[in-house]
């Protein structure tokens, strides 16, 4: 494999940051409550990377850690165990004006919203721009065009008593978002919004992350609503990452498993969660994917492009959208039964022999599928089809 193609390879990894601009970098991270016999451990080895740009949703279920990994990552609190950089800082061994730092650059919104209940919606906003000073006049005019954008505008005068729960939620949005920060932190930033407010702030969100700023937003959430936005879903239970996925890519890779015969009949939800152990990579036409005989550690789904399969040199099928090739030799006991070449460029989307495991291990569906394979190959004699 040529270093082009290992490079796209690695870009597009769906288990990787879209793009190679690093604004979070975790390298096992752990982190603990108390001391002594009081001592609780609440992150367990941690590794997380996210992109400039990218909108990444946090989930999992309540004590599973995500608040604390948030905290960290925004340097509200110090690191006790790995690494961490933010914004191209290192918190590992940050003093506290580090941190300081840090924060001025990033957007927090929590849920509780922590207004001044004697100043106004705009005076609320109008306190965030300290960290970004201009003149009264455009000061104002930045918080009044960011509270209108979050469809306040007509509330700018109120103070918090005057506001509902959502007008109030999107007030300290609005003061999150009014100085552009590098960095937005928020959880569960929706909780308290109807459907249309939430969509009027997750709008916004997607802006930024596009925009010319390449904002990074970082949510925890149990919101729904909020995966058509995301770029990657970081899944967390008892401490620990146990799933970051890109949703997009996750999508592709679903309706190609889906076409795929040897899977025919799983749920989708058996597919989505095969889905989160794939990886994505491209090649060029002419590139040789696969070769006859030899050890093989992956099978692969093709997402799109078309590729020509060959047995002792004679071209024999062609391989398109859903079709799977490759072999796990050490599971299957057998070498690759096939040569394949790109005829096309191709996305191809990559089962690796860890993660074929880890997919047995997690799914009944899957694992009952591949031993009826491996039961239907022993009955016919031959090599079992990819799955």
């Amino acid at each position: 494999m040529s270093s082009a193609t290992i490079s796209t390879t690695l870009d597009r990894a769906v288990n990787r940051p879209a793009g190679t601009d690093v604004v979070i970098r975790a390298v096992g991270v752990n982190y603990a409550y108390g001391t002594g016999q009081t001592r609780t451990q609440v992150l367990f080895d941690n590794h997380l990377e996210v992109g400039r740009g990218e909108v990444v949703v946090m989930t999992g279920p309540s004590g599973s850690g995500k608040s604390t990994l948030l905290t960290l990552i925004g340097a509200l609190r110090s690191m006790q165990e790995g690494h961490l950089s933010v914004l191209r800082e290192d918190l590992s061994k940050a003093q506290e004006w580090e941190r300081v730092e840090v924060r001025k650059r990033i957007g927090f919104i929590f849920q509780q919203h922590n207004l001044f209940t004697s100043l106004s919606a705009l005076e609320n906003v109008r306190m965030a721009t300290a960290l970004k000073p201009a003149s009264v006049k455009d000061m104002n005019a930045r918080c009044e065009a960011m509270l209108e954008r979050l469809g306040l505008g007509d509330r700018v005068r109120n103070r918090p008593s005057e506001l509902s729960g959502g007008q109030k939620q999107r007030v300290a949005i609005a003061r999150a978002l009014v100085n552009g920060p590098a960095l937005i932190l928020a959880d569960e930033p929706t909780a308290s919004l109807d459907a249309e407010s939430s969509g009027i702030v997750l709008d916004l969100f997607r802006e930024l992350a596009d925009g010319p700023d390449k904002t990074t937003v970082l949510l925890v959430t149990h919101d729904q609503r909020v995966l058509d936005k995301a770029d990657r879903i970081v899944h967390m239970i008892g401490g620990r990452i146990v799933t970051n996925s890109l949703t997009r890519v996750a999508v592709r890779i679903v309706r190609a498993l889906a076409a795929t015969d040897s899977l025919a009949g799983l749920s989708e939800a058996t597919l989505s969660r095969l889905a989160t152990h794939m990886t994505a990579e491209t090649r060029g036409a002419g590139d040789e994917i696969v070769r006859e005989g030899e050890e093989g550690d992956r099978f692969y789904t093709v997402g799109s492009g078309v590729a020509d399969a060959f047995q002792d040199g004679r071209f024999v099928e062609e391989k398109c959208f859903g079709e799977s090739f490759g072999m796990i030799s050490s599971y299957f006991k057998v070498p690759i039964p096939e040569t394949v070449k790109a005829r096309t460029e191709m996305e191809l989307y990559v089962l690796a022999k860890d993660d074929f495991l880890r997919a047995l291990a997690d799914d009944q569906s899957f694992e009952a599928r591949i031993r009826g394979l491996l039961a239907g190959a022993a009955q016919g004699d031959h090599a079992p089809a990819s799955p």
